[in-house]
């Protein structure tokens, strides 16, 4: 498994290349120092002498794709267990996966691996899970949208070492899509594995910063040390950093992705396909039915900054949403032209809108899981009652105004 790490590394390395260049003008990369050349450097004592237990995927590199687990015991670490969130340490693992998959051993340490999650949700480390672990080491990478199941595995993590009388460390990675904060926000804390924080749905922290807010609003008392990635700003995005982009999970591949992911992930909750199995998932939505001369002609219209559309064609192989299986479907591919000003989760609320103004009779949403992800039901029961988009993300703008004051309690980083 260990071997598949570096493996997916590589893979992010090509898949990277294809990735999105600055549309802000910067003129050349900045270099960034990733968490862990901090810890190494001037943190050490956290870790030295104790049993780590490590909670990361195959994300979890070094500034020259290196895994922190390498860079752990190269600096004579002691590294006793692993830890996956969703997909697992490999990065691999199916929501459909089995039970009997999300407990192994790494093939290339010979140290046991745990996945912290069922399929359907993030699971907390047991006691017994922890037995040989001194302080928990967390090195993810969140996407920068409230509906990542990240956030949730931290803090459960966070929960558990609580109780074990464990320390936790963070090793903070940058907001790859940067700081802007757009959307609505969860006005309180659920038992949601994807609406769990009082977050926007582009939030613009870093999992450092989510657990900060963590540790407040569920009362945690974890003894929490962030290790802060040095030299970055929040309106840096990853491909400014100097940073390699490996991807987070299996169905977001590119950096381009992650930008479009705060809004088209609420078509996960409807009968349109998200684009999992094709060549660009979180990037392209479409069904067999979608009619995407109408839609697109009414798009247009609404003339959105910062995104264009084009009608595609594709079909999912394998999706692990079950949708549309090597099904030819009609779709529409976004592409994001000005970082500055492109705002995901507006742009989904015009699809939804134009979707269900032009094709009322096929499109439909799944209200359950749909309101979980959107924080309820206000955004699909406007949809359902025709109100103007532009009115519905106005009604936004009082709460994004308040998130963005009170979240400053846990920053850690300056806006530039």
């Amino acid at each position: 498994m260990h071997k598949a790490l570096v493996l997916l590394g590589l893979l992010g390395s090509l898949l990277g290349c294809a990735g999105p260049r600055p549309t802000t003008g910067s003129a050349e990369l900045v270099r960034v120092r990733p968490a862990i050349d901090v810890l190494l450097g001037d943190s050490l004592a956290l870790v030295q002498g104790k049993r780590v237990g490590l909670v990361t995927n195959p994300a979890g590199v070094d500034a020259h794709r290196v895994p922190t687990l390498d860079r752990l015991r190269a600096a004579g670490v002691r590294v006793t267990t692993l830890f996956g969130p969703e997909h697992g340490v490999s990065g691999r693992i199916d929501v459909n996966a089995p039970v009997e998959q999300r407990r192994s051993v790494d093939s290339a340490s010979g140290l046991p691996v745990y996945t912290l999650h069922t399929g359907i949700q993030p699971i907390a480390p047991t006691p017994e899970m922890l037995a040989d672990v001194d302080v928990l080491v967390v090195d993810l990478q969140d996407v920068g949208a409230r509906y990542y199941t990240y956030s949730v595995t931290t803090a459960l993590v966070m929960a558990a070492a609580a109780s074990a009388r464990l320390p936790v460390v963070v090793l903070d990675r940058p907001d790859p899509i940067g700081g802007l904060v757009q959307g609505n926000v969860l006005p309180g804390v659920t038992p949601s594995a994807v609406a769990r924080f009082p977050l926007a749905m582009r939030h613009g922290m870093t999992l450092g910063e989510i657990s900060r807010l963590a540790r407040s609003v569920l009362g945690l008392t974890t003894d929490l040390h962030v290790v802060p990635v040095a030299g970055w700003q929040r309106s840096m995005t990853l491909d400014e950093t100097g940073l390699p982009f490996v991807p987070p999970s299996l169905n977001l591949r590119t950096l381009e992705s992650l930008f479009h992911y705060p809004g088209l992930c609420l078509f996960e909750n409807t009968n349109l396909s998200v684009g999992r199995g094709s060549d660009a998932p979180f990037e392209q939505i479409g069904a067999p039915w979608l009619d995407t001369t109408k839609v697109l002609a009414r798009l247009r219209q609404d003339g959105l900054e910062g995104v264009r559309f084009r009608g595609v064609s594709f079909t999912p192989h394998g999706p692990g949403d079950r949708k549309y299986s090597d099904t030819l479907l009609q779709g529409i591919r976004l592409e994001v032209t000005d970082r500055a000003v492109y705002d995901p989760t507006a742009t989904a609320v015009y699809l939804l809108a134009t979707l269900r103004s032009a094709q009322s009779d096929q499109f439909s949403f799944l209200p359950v899981p749909f309101d979980r992800l959107a924080g309820g039901p206000a955004l699909r029961e406007a949809i359902e009652a025709d109100s103007e988009p532009a009115a519905i993300v106005r009604g936004w703008e009082p709460a994004r105004r308040k998130f963005l004051e009170w979240r400053k309690r846990f920053l850690l980083y300056p806006e530039r």
